[in-house]
């Protein structure tokens, strides 16, 4: 559903809005009891039974904006509580990250197959002779499943010749690639947490809504005004995500309204991951490793965690972009405070992670940004352009798309060992990488530089993403080509990564 308009991304993007809008006005934390009511106005209902549990959701949805956990339903508690120790110019987050109402679920089924009214009691009945358990049966003309007796192994949706039975599946649950998405015994959906890896990929499939990750916006913003030196780091999948009129320059003009004090490419933190970890690979493999994965993607290295603890020494050491152009914010800044503006939802884990220095003071996504935006009322087609951000290379902004990564450091050894055979193997989805790493551990892959995505389609399909995921590839494809600069050794930067590890 990324990149298609709808009444959850109107939502969403309405409730960004009015807390960056409250907290623009001062950050008087007890407005945010009047939002519900911004958000949801009128005395009729848009999409719910009653406008009553459209406010309630919109309510935990402001609350979840700001960092905080979601109320429990079987208490009495005001919307605020909580909201003083939130609302600061300082890093705040309850964990987990993705959260789910449990209001706005939807229980829709899991892993179900139902015959439709295109059945067409065919003589041939295919489908009930495929089945290895005799649970289709005809009823009054029809096809029916017992479910009793289905086993989901889904033969009869095969054989139908009218596609006549159809395959059931919840949403969030399907695009969960570590299987984090059980039910409760309400039958709604909820998240074990020891599981996930904050990838976002159920938030964005969720066709109700009901998934949300917390927010950093309104601290943001009081860092703002309260004067600090906050500067931007930006992802080089922020390339088209805020309109046509929205070219690179005027989203560096309308980042500065916003208060930021300065706005620089990410891209130049992949041209130093991607010197460092070709370093690291050629250091490692086969000498001391038998393959290397890539450190860029938070997810795909939590899923490696989580999943293949054994494997954990495998992954690069050098740091990841968003962290090497954090460092070096704060080197050239000293106390400024940094806020990286990216597509994913888990950088916001990665930036408070215990086993790394990560100093990023906060993560907008894009999504969170157009909320800020429409806060302060920003035109892209009349706001006036400015220099275009052109210190990052094409290499560093292929960091954007799947493959990027590896073809990036391949590229980077080739140029100074052109006889190198470099082999890599790429896997986007985390369904997709945990096949990948099997095969790994396994042996399977010996020599290899491994590049896990765990969003399909690279950075640029992230859960906090505004374009199509085809549309936002190519025009990252064209802002890598309208670089200066094709090679991470032409960067001015080249020297600094090892300065800042």
């Amino acid at each position: 559903m990324r990149g298609i308009p709808s009444l959850i991304t109107d939502i969403r993007k309405n409730v960004f809005t009015e807390v960056a809008r409250m907290a623009y006005a001062g950050g008087d934390y007890t407005q945010a009891e009047d939002l519900p009511y911004k958000i949801v106005p009128g005395d009729q209902p848009l999409h719910r039974e009653s406008i009553f549990l459209e406010r309630a959701i919109a309510g935990e949805r402001v609350r979840l904006a700001m960092g905080l956990s979601i109320r429990p339903v079987q208490t009495r508690s005001l919307m605020t509580e909580g909201m003083d120790h939130a609302a600061i110019a300082e890093q705040y987050y309850e964990p987990p990250l993705v959260n789910i109402i449990p209001y706005a679920c939807h229980a829709c089924p899991t892993n179900q197959y139902r015959v439709t009214e295109s059945c067409q009691n065919c003589l041939a009945a295919s489908c009930q002779k495929v089945c290895p358990r005799g649970a289709i049966s005809f009823v009054n003309g029809k096809s029916h499943i017992d479910p009793d007796k289905c086993i989901k192994c889904g033969k009869c949706a095969g054989a139908c010749p009218y596609h006549a039975i159809i395959h059931l599946e919840r949403p969030c649950q399907a695009a969960c690639g570590m299987d984090a998405i059980v039910s409760d015994e309400h039958g709604r959906a909820v998240i074990n947490q020891d599981k996930c890896v904050a990838c976002g990929q159920c938030l964005v499939s969720c066709p109700f809504g009901a998934i949300v990750d917390k927010g950093q916006i309104f601290q943001i913003v009081q860092s703002i005004l309260k004067g600090d030196q906050v500067i931007a780091i930006v992802a080089p999948a922020f390339v088209g995500q805020f309109g046509k009129h929205a070219t690179p320059g005027k989203v560096v003009s309308a980042m500065k309204k916003l208060g930021f004090d300065r706005v620089v490419e990410v891209a130049i933190g992949a041209d130093m991951c991607t010197i460092e970890e070709a370093k690291d690979f050629l250091e490692k493999v086969p000498a001391q490793q038998n393959y290397m994965a890539t450190s860029c993607c938070p997810a795909w290295h939590s899923m490696i965690y989580k999943l293949f603890p054994g494997e954990k020494g495998k992954i690069s050491m050098t740091l990841t972009p968003m962290v090497f152009t954090a460092r070096l914010m704060k080197k050239q800044f000293p106390g400024c405070k940094v806020v990286f503006v990216g597509p994913c939802a888990a950088k916001k884990l990665e930036a408070i992670r215990e086993d790394i220095r990560s100093d990023v003071d906060f993560v907008l996504t894009f999504e969170e940004l157009q909320g800020m935006f429409e806060a302060k009322e920003i035109d892209f087609a009349t706001i006036e352009d400015s220099d275009v951000l052109n210190e990052g290379t094409a290499a560093g902004r292929g960091f954007a798309v799947s493959g990027g990564v590896a073809q990036a450091v391949t590229n980077l050894i080739h140029e100074e060992q052109p006889d190198l055979e470099i082999k890599t193997a790429r896997a986007e989805g985390l369904r997709e990488c945990r096949k990948l790493m099997m095969m790994a551990k396994a042996g399977k892959y010996k020599g290899y530089l491994l590049e896990g995505m765990a969003c399909p389609g690279g950075c640029v399909a992230g859960a906090g993403t505004l374009l199509p995921v085809d549309m936002a590839a190519k025009v990252v494809g064209k802002y890598q080509a309208e670089a200066d600069a094709a090679s991470p050794l032409e960067s001015a930067y080249r020297d600094e990564g090892e300065h800042l590890d």
